[in-house]
């Protein structure tokens, strides 16, 4: 009837085990502050080269805004050239038929 028997307690940790799990804890609560750390990191890289690709496509709008207005103004240019050419034919027309 071994079994019947009451075991003794364990004895309570050593103040050295005791010791060694609060450091094991700390090391354990540094590591994931470092763990935490690293991804805000990363989460702040991200956020930047997000706003870099925004800032970069704002530009490229910019860009193509402005070249279509440069062809929009060529354009006019171009309407306007015509009509002084077509001013010009009148006035000489004019000219011959006054002579």
């Amino acid at each position: 009837m071994a079994s019947d028997r009451i075991q003794p307690a364990p004895d309570p940790p050593s103040a050295e085990a005791l010791r060694i799990s609060a450091e094991s804890g700390r090391n354990e609560a540094e590591r994931l502050r470092q763990e935490q750390e690293h991804v805000r990191e990363a989460g702040e890289m991200a956020r930047a080269t997000s706003e870099e690709a925004a800032a970069r496509d704002a530009a490229m709008a910019a860009m193509n805004a402005t070249a279509e207005t440069m062809r929009a103004t060529l354009e006019n240019m171009k309407v306007v050239e015509e009509m002084r050419r077509t001013l010009r034919e009148i006035r000489d027309v004019n000219k011959l038929d006054t002579n």
